[in-house]
C-alpha cells in the first residue's frame, strides 16, 4: 500500500472515483466511465466486502458470477497465507512470523475489508519490536482511514504515531506524518493548522501515497491563503522556489494567489470562479465548499477596505468587476455576520470602515478581566474571614 515516487496509493484513486460518482456536478457520460473503472479495479483486486457493500448502496450493479469468483479467489488466499503463517512459526524466526502477519494485513486491505485488517495489523503490531516499522502499520491505519473518511480512526492514529515518536522514529516518517495530520486537519476545517503543517513539509514531501505533489500545492496555497497574514503569505508561498516549479501546472491557481496579494481583484475574481469546479470536486474539500468560498470573500474584501477610511460601493464594484447590486449584497450578509469591519451608507453609496483598534479591544479585555480577578479575591477573603 505504499505509494511508489509519484505514485498515488491504488485505493485511494478508487475513494476519488466513489466520491465523484455521487456528484452532481460530474456529468452521466463520465460517470459511466468511472462506474467501468470502479467495477474493473474491483474485480482485479477481489475486493468482494467493497462490493457487496457498493451494491447494496446501488452504486454498482450486482454480477453474481464475478462476486462469487472473488470470494473464492480470496478464500484461495486467505488458505496460502494462513499456511504461510503456521510454517513461519514452526520453522522460522520472529521477523519471518511477522512478515507473514503483515502479509495478511495488506491482503486484507487490498480487497477492502476494514474490520479485518485494522484487526490484523494490531496482530502485525503485537509481533513488531522496531519503532520504525510500528510507524508503518500506523501509515496503513491511517491510508485505511482516508480511504474510508474515518476521523475517529485517523485522529487515534495520529496521536499513536506521535507516542512512537517519543519513544525514537526517523525525520522521514515525522516530516510524512506532517502531510497526513495536515489532510486530517483540512478535512475538519482546521485550516490553519493545515496550513502550517503543509508548509512545514514542501521540501521534505515524499508522501506520494496519498497524493501527486501538484495536489500538495494545491492544497498548501488554498489553506495558506486564508490562514497567512500578507507579509507571511508573500515570504512562505508567493516567493516559494518548491511552489513556483509547480503552481503554473495547476489551473487558475498562480493567478488565484498572485492577483490577491498584488490587488489585482478583477483577475482574483476570474481564477477565483475558475477554481470553484476543483474545489467542489476535491473530495477532502468538497463538505466545506461553502465555508471556503466564504472565508476567500472575507479575506479578499478585507484587504480591499484595508486601504480606506472611505470608499464608494462603485468604486468597489469597479475594482472587482461586479455589479453594484451584487457588491452591495455580499457585504451586508458579510457585514451581518460580523465578517467585515464596515458600514452601508445606502443614501451616499458609500462604504465606511470602521476598524477596531487592537490595542483599545485589548485594554478592554484586561480591564474586564482585572475585575473579575478583584471579585474572585473579594470572595475568596470573605470566605476566609468567615
Amino acid at each position: 500500500m505504499e505509494g511508489e515516487e509519484g505514485k498515488q496509493q491504488p485505493q485511494l484513486v478508487l475513494a476519488h472515483n466513489l466520491f465523484l460518482l455521487t456528484q452532481n456536478d460530474v456529468d452521466d457520460i463520465e460517470k459511466v466511465r468511472l462506474r467501468d473503472e470502479v467495477f474493473n479495479f474491483i474485480l482485479a483486486n477481489d475486493m468482494a466486502p467493497l462490493y457487496e457493500t457498493l451494491v447494496a448502496n446501488k452504486v454498482l450493479n450486482l454480477d453474481q458470477k464475478a462476486l462469487d469468483s472473488m470470494r473464492a479467489k480470496i478464500d484461495d488466499e486467505l488458505k496460502k497465507l494462513d499456511e504461510k503463517i503456521a510454517d513461519a512459526e514452526e520453522n522460522l524466526g520472529e521477523s519471518e512470523v511477522r512478515e507473514a502477519h503483515l502479509a495478511k494485513s495488506l491482503f486484507y486491505i487490498r480487497i477492502g475489508d476494514k474490520e479485518k485488517a485494522l484487526e490484523q495489523l494490531k496482530l502485525t503490531e503485537s509481533k513488531t519490536v522496531a519503532v520504525g516499522q510500528k510507524m508503518d502499520l500506523v501509515f496503513y491505519m491511517l491510508q485505511i482511514g482516508f480511504f474510508r473518511m474515518d476521523f475517529d480512526l485517523i485522529s487515534k492514529s495520529i496521536d499513536k504515531a506521535k507516542n512512537l515518536f517519543e519513544e525514537g522514529g526517523d525525520w522521514e516518517r515525522k516530516n510524512r506524518l506532517k502531510v497526513y495530520e495536515g489532510l486530517y486537519c483540512m478535512s475538519t476545517r482546521n485550516f490553519k493548522k493545515a496550513a502550517n503543517l503543509f508548509l512545514d513539509s514542501i521540501s521534505t514531501f515524499t508522501t506520494y501515497e496519498l497524493f501527486p505533489y501538484d495536489t500538495f500545492i494545491f492544497y498548501t496555497v488554498l489553506t495558506s491563503i486564508i490562514s497567512l497574514d500578507r507579509v507571511s503569505l508573500k515570504q512562505k508561498v508567493v516567493d516559494a522556489p518548491e511552489i513556483l516549479t509547480v503552481i503554473g501546472k495547476i489551473p487558475y491557481l498562480s493567478d488565484f494567489l498572485n492577483s490577491l496579494y498584488d490587488c489585482h481583484y478583477k483577475s482574483f475574481f476570474t481564477a477565483f470562479a475558475g477554481l470553484t469546479e476543483h474545489i467542489k470536486l476535491d473530495r477532502y474539500l468538497h463538505p466545506h465548499f461553502r465555508y471556503y468560498m466564504r472565508e476567500v470573500r472575507t479575506v479578499v474584501y478585507s484587504q480591499f477596505l484595508e486601504s480606506y477610511k472611505s470608499v464608494t460601493i462603485e468604486a468597489m464594484a469597479k475594482a472587482f468587476g461586479v455589479t453594484v447590486d451584487f457588491i452591495d449584497l455580499e457585504l451586508s450578509r458579510f457585514i451581518a455576520a460580523g465578517k467585515l469591519h464596515c458600514k452601508i451608507d445606502k443614501v451616499a453609496g458609500v462604504l465606511e470602515t470602521n476598524r477596531p483598534d487592537a490595542k483599545n479591544a485589548l485594554y478592554q479585555a484586561t480591564i474586564k478581566q482585572g475585575d473579575f480577578l478583584l471579585n474572585r479575591i473579594q470572595k475568596l477573603s470573605r470566605v476566609i474571614d468567615l
